[in-house]
């Protein structure tokens, strides 16, 4: 008598929005589930797909996957995607600008509110445009920072990036006093009489002043 091997059951097929959940050691599954779901390339993941149903059903794993991909080459260094990115974001809010730019002007003279309107939100797509090409070009050409350092022997080490003011009551530097030593060492002798002047010989001396007698008792 012969038995029949038992056939294998049909593997499930995963659907676009399976997850696999990664678990850590000594975690349980409430916390493997939360930590996956609030990890930043899922919440990406989730919210490209809601925005691109253009392209039709996207898998979410896969999606998952790719981000985490990119996140590991910008901390390797290498910013080459990120860079084209921004250019392209640059572009795409540009062209919105001028877009919403064209229909205002379509509304001029007639609908001035919806002319008001668009561009508001013409000069936004604007503002935005400029802002990411300012990022482009710090990722380009990082700005450089001069740093002056200050070492003291004693106590703790101190830095100071960029040009600051002077301490207010700080310490001062006394210069010698000029008029009352004319070399260093030597001062001036106050105790010999100088010669009068005779500048004005008609002057005369003054009398003594005849004062009240203040009784002091």
């Amino acid at each position: 008598m012969t038995t029949k091997p038992k056939a294998k059951a049909p593997t499930k097929k995963k659907g676009p929005n399976h997850l696999e959940m990664v678990k850590q050691s000594g975690e349980d599954e409430s916390a493997t589930r939360a930590r996956n779901i609030i990890g930043p390339t899922v919440k990406g993941a989730l919210t490209t797909s809601a925005f691109c149903k253009v392209y039709g059903e996207i898998d979410l794993q896969a999606m998952v996957d790719e981000l985490g991909t990119q996140c590991k080459r910008v901390r390797a260094g290498e910013l080459n995607r990120a860079e084209s990115l921004l250019t392209t974001q640059a572009h795409t809010l540009d062209a919105i600008f001028n877009e919403l730019a064209r229909r205002a002007a379509l509304n001029m003279g007639e609908y001035i509110n919806a002319t008001d309107r668009y561009l508001r939100l013409a000069l936004k797509a604007q503002s935005q445009c400029r802002a990411t090409l300012e990022t482009l070009a710090a990722i380009k050409n990082p700005p450089l920072i001069y740093a002056k350092q200050a070492n003291i022997s004693n106590g703790p080490q101190q830095v100071n990036n960029g040009t600051q003011p002077a301490p207010v009551g700080g310490e001062t530097t006394i210069e010698q006093n000029k008029l009352l030593e004319h070399e260093h060492g030597q001062r001036l002798d106050t105790g010999t009489q100088s010669t009068p002047i005779g500048a004005d010989k008609e002057l005369e001396t003054v009398g003594a002043i005849d004062r009240a007698e203040i009784n002091r008792g």
